[in-house]
């Protein structure tokens, strides 16, 4: 991959601007007030500014201006419209998640932001062409269908990041793993000849890694310094752009890997943490009879605290998994041998966390807790 060099170093101009932005960030925040008060439903006990979204978008925008005066990267830039169109709804994500921040938009208001940057997405041509699915083969998809797809998919990566943000430097771990996979992914489906050299998806990805670990710094617990929805919005839009791109322009011969559900499997597994916590949610809120953007107090990294596990430790078992899940999608593409032990070892990942994470066996290993506790005060 002669050209991990390049990305890597826009990766890092896009982490340095990020970390120089952080402090001035956290004191424009401190001045508008616009930060988070502790509440009921919230981990954090004391008043935390946002403005970590405003220091990772300066952060991607200068990476962009470095990629755009690199000659590799210039190239891709300049191939399409999908770099501007990316640009543009990171930026309609980013203000959408601003004045969510401050005054905590409607569902629909919410939800129609994200529509509209989707639609950006879709215009400028940055989406996916076609599905693979079991059984039915590639699905080329149309242009009727296409904008719902994307839409659909901006909507629920998005909602997927910004859910998982709930402990400090959790959503920005995930998402810099995640990002840094898809990148290594995509340049290696190019070193392949499976991807053209002009797909914008593995550059998206670097400076995506590159903001996120700039901001980990000053978010990691105990944080100084929070994304707020403007940050994760933006976030979940840089990955599902990334991932379209990628997964959904891969064409039939990659079969040199285990995941012949590609595109539909590669995003989930890279993001399998936040989407996993996503769905349950969803799940979990429409059961009783709740919206579901309503907050609660049941979400991966919540459970796992309860269990005893504390804040840092929830952050790094998570990051743990995310990174074990993105193995098993880098190891089989450098070495397709070891296709043959990803079953097993999905099924293992999938057993491991719903034992550890369910709500059910949760309450019940409670319950077995406090009447062995009452034996033995019995004895």
């Amino acid at each position: 991959m002669n050209s991990l060099g390049t990305y890597g170093i826009i990766a890092l101009v896009g982490a340095l601007i990020t970390l120089v932005c952080n402090p001035p960030a956290r004191k424009i925040a401190l001045a508008v007030n616009y930060s988070a008060q502790p509440d009921d439903r919230k981990v954090h006990q004391i008043t935390t500014p946002y403005g970590g979204g405003g220091a990772m978008f300066v952060g991607f925008c200068v990476a962009l201006i470095v990629a755009y005066v690199l000659p590799t990267t210039r190239a891709v830039i300049e191939s399409s419209h999908e770099m501007i169109g990316v640009l543009l709804a990171a930026g309609v994500m980013f203000v959408v998640g601003v004045v969510d921040d401050f005054r905590e938009m409607s569902a629909p208001a919410k939800v129609a932001g994200q529509v509209l940057a989707a639609t950006i997405l879709y215009f400028s041509g940055c989406t996916m062409y076609q599905l693979k699915l079991p059984f039915a083969g590639f699905i080329v998809l149309g242009p009727t269908i296409l904008p719902v797809i994307t839409a659909v998919w901006v909507i629920a990566l998005s909602n997927a990041v910004n859910l998982i943000d709930g402990l400090d430097g959790l959503a920005g771990g995930i998402v810099a793993i995640a990002s840094g996979t898809l990148c290594v992914y995509g340049l290696r489906l190019e070193d392949l000849g499976l991807l053209p050299s002009t797909n914008v998806g593995p550059l998206i990805a670097a400076v995506t890694f590159g903001i996120c670990v700039g901001f980990l710094r000053d978010n990691f617990h105990p944080a100084k310094l929070f994304m707020g929805d403007a940050g994760a919005l933006m976030l979940g839009l840089l990955m599902s752009a990334s991932t379209m791109v990628i997964g959904g322009r891969t064409p039939p011969a990659s079969g040199v890997t285990f995941f012949f559900f590609a595109p539909l499997l590669i995003p989930v597994f890279i993001l399998g943490v936040p989407l996993t916590d996503a769905v349950w949610a969803f799940v979990r809120r429409t059961a009783s009879g709740q919206g579901f953007h309503t907050p609660d107090k049941n979400h991966i990294h919540h459970r796992l605290m309860r269990l005893g596990h504390g804040h840092r430790r929830t952050v790094i078992i998570l990051w743990m998994w995310t990174a074990l899940l993105c193995g098993f999608v880098l190891f089989p593409l450098f070495e397709p041998r070891a296709n043959v032990f990803v079953p097993l070892a999905v099924v293992a990942l999938v057993i491991g966390l719903f034992t550890w994470s369910s709500p059910i066996l949760t309450r019940q290993r409670r319950i077995e807790r406090r009447r062995y506790e009452r034996e033995e005060a019995n004895h």
